[in-house]
């Protein structure tokens, strides 16, 4: 039985600590980067003329955000002949009436705007996004969620990449509308900041596969067309494309430098539906793309290397939650069988993985907060938080993880949006948000006592080495489990 326990131990700490190594290669390749650019003077490509550009709002139950995001895209910097917005309706509720007005209002003022309802929601938003690409008069087709602002200024920043002919999408940077509402939303920040700086970033300096981020980003039309179109058939559509569109041939452009704001999640529930999406999304593209990927010659090794672990990091999560669950039996087996000495050595590499992470994350940190080092230990602290968050959702997740491996399929759950871009705003009274509790929510404040049972037995067993990451997993789960409960009993439905 120890013998079990311990290989079973091993394999996803090995797995963590590849997944680091891989990280700590990007942290390089956004370093390269930076120091390239610090030595050459970037400039936008000057624009010779204008491509006709669509402008698509897939839109789908968004009566808090859609009428901010129509007149913020009214706002957009480029010749009026040569754009046409398409407001992509799937709304069953008072949305579509919002809509209908606006578009109105800005029809009789001379703007190409459309309101587009397809007879069926067929597909999701990949159905949506399909349908309109499928009308589009524009050459290029510049996609935003419901609660992305895009300035004024966009195209202009953003079409001159495209006269590379193979350049076939443009992805800018996320940023946030509402990243110091809460804990809940800073620590969000916190990890995508990384994403978006350190991995993007990284990965497109070093000729790897990246990934269109859902919105925010522009698409050739000729390379959807190309790639074979939009499909439904995993729940990260833009990832499944992304991968396809790259297959063909096709270079992806990211501009770190271009923010596009967007809302974050301000409750557990709704965080949870997003990443249930993501990550089972991303085990979904997993099973479809990555052996195309390294069955392909051409593709160099390190960029095999680099999509298997871009496809299979929310893998992650469910070496986590095995790491987590089998420490505590762990603790049983290194006082009673000292024969093992030496093999727990080996598991210090857990603790390097830490380390190589954290210098992942301190990457992108540095760039949002000015003299960082001077303010390393309120990194550490938040890096310590945002673990145990992450190690909180690592029950939920992991079942996300194996339903998309296993080929479960599951619908298309949007993120409820909420409009609150300050620390007053309110949310109890949207109407999207669930307010029921399900059997896992139970389960994970049942980890969050398991994992306390841990640090005492820690202490008892004086295996002081493993007091703190049980503590961080109690406080993890008993956080999300918390505020999950919470949340939902706060929504006035």
């Amino acid at each position: 039985m120890e013998v079990i326990i311990i290989i079973l131990y091993a394999l996803p700490i090995f797995f963590v600590f590849l997944y680091s190594l891989i990280q700590l290669h990007l942290v390089f390749l956004y370093q390269s980067k930076r120091r390239k650019d610090k030595k050459e003077a970037k400039q936008i490509p000057a624009l010779e003329k204008h491509p006709f550009v669509t402008v698509q709002l897939p839109i789908y139950n968004e009566l808090y955000v859609v009428e901010r995001l129509i007149d913020q895209i009214i706002k957009l910097d480029y010749p009026s002949e040569k754009l046409e917005i398409q407001l992509l309706d799937d709304s069953t509720d008072e949305t579509i009436d919002l809509i209908a007005k606006k578009v109105n209002f800005y029809q009789e003022q001379g703007i190409d705007i459309q309101h587009i309802r397809r007879p069926e929601r067929i597909g999701f938003k990949a159905g949506a996004l399909a349908y309109g690409t499928n009308i589009a008069k524009g050459e290029f087709l510049a996609v935003f969620d419901a609660d992305f602002l895009p300035s004024p200024d966009f195209l202009q920043k953003t079409i001159p990449y495209f006269q590379n002919s193979k350049i076939g999408a443009v992805q800018t940077r996320w940023e946030h509308l509402n990243e110091n509402y809460s804990l809940i939303t800073q620590l969000q920040a916190f990890g995508l900041n990384a994403h978006f700086r350190v991995e993007q970033t990284g990965r497109n300096f070093g000729n790897h596969f990246i990934n269109f981020n859902g919105t925010a980003g522009i698409w050739r039309k000729a390379c959807i067309e190309s790639a074979g179109g939009w499909s439904s058939d995993t729940l990260t559509e833009d990832l499944d494309l992304s991968y396809r569109a790259q297959l063909k041939g096709w270079k992806f452009k990211y501009l770190e430098e271009v923010g596009t704001p967007a809302e974050l999640p301000v409750t557990l529930n709704a965080l949870k539906s997003q990443q249930f999406r993501w990550t089972k999304g991303a085990a979904e593209n997993t099973r479809k793309n990555l052996g195309k990927v390294w069955r392909n010659p051409d593709i160099p090794f390190m960029t095999r290397l680099h999509a298997l672990f871009h496809l299979m990091n929310s893998s992650v999560f469910i070496c986590i939650l095995m790491i987590a669950i089998l420490s505590v039996p762990l603790i049983w087996v290194k006082v009673n069988f000292s024969e093992y000495h030496m093999i727990f050595q080996y598991g210090q590499i857990f603790i390097l993985s830490m380390v190589f992470l954290a210098g992942f994350y301190f990457s992108s940190y540095c760039q949002e907060v000015p003299y960082c080092w001077r303010r390393i230990f309120f990194f550490l602290g938040k890096f310590v938080l945002f673990l145990a968050m992450t190690m909180g959702l690592a029950l939920h997740n992991s079942i996300a993880v194996w339903e998309g491996y296993l080929n479960k399929k599951t619908a298309f759950i949007r993120t409820p949006k909420f409009n609150i871009t300050q620390k007053k705003g309110s949310w109890k009274s949207n109407k999207y948000l669930k307010t029921k509790i399900n059997g896992l929510t139970i389960f994970e404040m049942i980890l969050s006592i398991y994992f306390l049972i841990g640090v005492i037995l820690d202490i008892y067993w004086q295996s002081y080495s493993t007091v703190f990451f049980h503590g961080m997993l109690a406080l993890g789960f008993g956080y999300v489990a918390f505020y999950t409960f919470i949340h939902s009993q706060m929504v006035k439905n």
